[in-house]
């Protein structure tokens, strides 16, 4: 006999963003579920308020996630999102903001210690800023880095580089030295095949090589077997 658990693997999506809505859907753009989980898409300077909501009223205690996206296209570039969890209903949901290159995002230290460094990995790779981070420095790229490396216009190759060195017992910055040529790549799908031969492809038109004879050593063990048989008959 299967014996039912209390909990669920995981909570149904029925019924939440009517739920939710209730409480939340002033400081809301929209909300929708998208890949079978329930998306809360809020105002910018909301934020504190809408995750205050959600942790005090329906139970959603933990910040499991801050992460960034970048969208060049849009007026406002950057999407900044914020998964919770909740432990007692088994349940996730998703909160996000959008924002620009100028205008920050009201931080949720205030709510969650673990936001200051979710906080500052968004700020070091995309560069959003978030008003009232005590603590808004990089924390994945050096400190006199230039630039934000997940923007989707940041330069594949750098200007400079960092190693540390042996040497001088310190981080030392000198150019970039590339130590083969840039190659250049075609994007043809296998199976329209290209107009140049790769390498090693010249191998499949040469003539095959002319195989060596090889002895027929089948005879010797039949001929051994048939005198096994004649000498059992006899």
């Amino acid at each position: 006999m299967a014996v039912l658990h209390s909990a669920p693997k995981f909570a149904s999506n029925k019924g939440v963003i009517d739920a939710l809505g209730e409480s939340v859907s002033v400081w809301l753009h929209g909300a929708h579920e998208q890949h079978g989980e329930i998306v809360l898409v809020a105002k910018r300077e909301d934020i504190e308020t809408v995750l205050r909501t959600l942790r005090d009223e329906h139970e959603y205690q933990q910040l499991m996630e801050i992460a960034g996206a970048d969208y060049p296209d849009r007026a406002e570039r950057f999407e900044v999102v914020y998964m919770l969890l909740s432990l007692t209903k088994n349940h996730r949901v998703m909160v996000k903001v959008s924002t620009d290159e100028n205008t920050p995002v009201p931080t949720v230290t205030t709510l969650w210690p673990n936001a200051g460094w979710l906080e500052r990995e968004v700020f070091d790779l995309y560069g959003v800023v978030f008003d009232g981070n005590p603590d808004l420095r990089r924390i994945l790229t050096d400190y006199g880095f230039e630039g934000h490396p997940f923007r989707k216009d940041f330069p594949m190759t750098g200007y400079i580089e960092l190693r540390y060195s042996e040497d001088e017992k310190r981080v030392v910055y000198e150019p970039v030295e590339l130590p083969q040529d840039m190659r250049t790549f075609d994007f043809l799908s296998p199976w329209e095949g290209s107009d140049y031969v790769l390498p090693g492809d010249e191998k499949a038109d040469a003539p095959a090589p002319a195989s060596e004879e090889v002895e027929d050593e089948a005879e010797t063990p039949a001929d051994a077997v048939e005198f096994d048989i004649a000498e059992e008959g006899d």
